[in-house]
């Protein structure tokens, strides 16, 4: 990754989904593993939108006099879709968390991990603090691919920083207090009485 290049970005708030930052995860079984995270822009962030559109453009520019040997798609596809609209995978609608946002999904290979801090900028030492749903800021790299000879954009993920929590998406695991109720206060313990004095010991 190259920062300070114009396929480097670094995106506003945003929120994360399908969190895969600590431990590498395969997107099917038999896949390669990858540090991964969804990434939802809100659309009223138009200067991130308007990065990574730049970003894109650059990238394609890149494969143009790179991997593609002169020759640019007529149609290029990329990791960006609109979270109204419907999975190019399976042309079934996005999530209700994905309404009103920009949707794409960064990946690191197994042996990149990426670098992920705290508000403060420290280096997150409870993973459970990056959870699907949380808003976080992260740094990413668009850059041109061809593989089995399809080409198109690839999106690589680079450090993530937590800006603050947000109600957990799907499959989180509830809390103690969620399953069990609140914590209560330990019963006091009733000092023990002097059998002879009858005072407390």
């Amino acid at each position: 990754m190259s920062f300070g290049d114009i396929t480097n970005v670094t995106t506003g708030e945003a929120r994360l989904s399908y969190v895969h930052l600590f431990k590498p995860h395969a997107q099917q079984p038999g896949a390669e593993e990858k540090y991964s995270c969804t990434i939802l822009v809100p659309k009223s962030d138009t200067a991130t939108k308007a990065r990574i559109d730049a970003a894109i453009e650059a990238a394609k520019q890149k494969g143009i006099s790179g991997k593609w040997n002169g020759v640019c798609p007529p149609i290029v596809p990329h990791p960006v879709h609109d979270g109204d609209g419907v999975r190019p995978s399976d042309g079934m609608p996005f999530g209700p968390e994905c309404k009103g946002h920009w949707v794409f999904t960064a990946s690191a290979k197994a042996d990149y991990p990426p670098e992920v801090v705290d508000q403060n900028g420290n280096p997150m030492i409870n993973q459970s603090e990056m959870y699907s749903g949380v808003y976080a800021m992260v740094n990413v790299e668009f850059y041109p691919y061809m593989f089995g000879g399809k080409k198109g954009i690839g999106c690589g993920l680079g450090p993530v920083k937590k800006v603050r929590d947000g109600e957990a998406l799907g499959g989180s695991a509830p809390t103690a207090a969620q399953a069990f109720g609140a914590p209560q206060p330990a019963p006091q313990q009733s000092a023990a009485i002097n059998p002879i004095t009858g005072l407390p010991m």
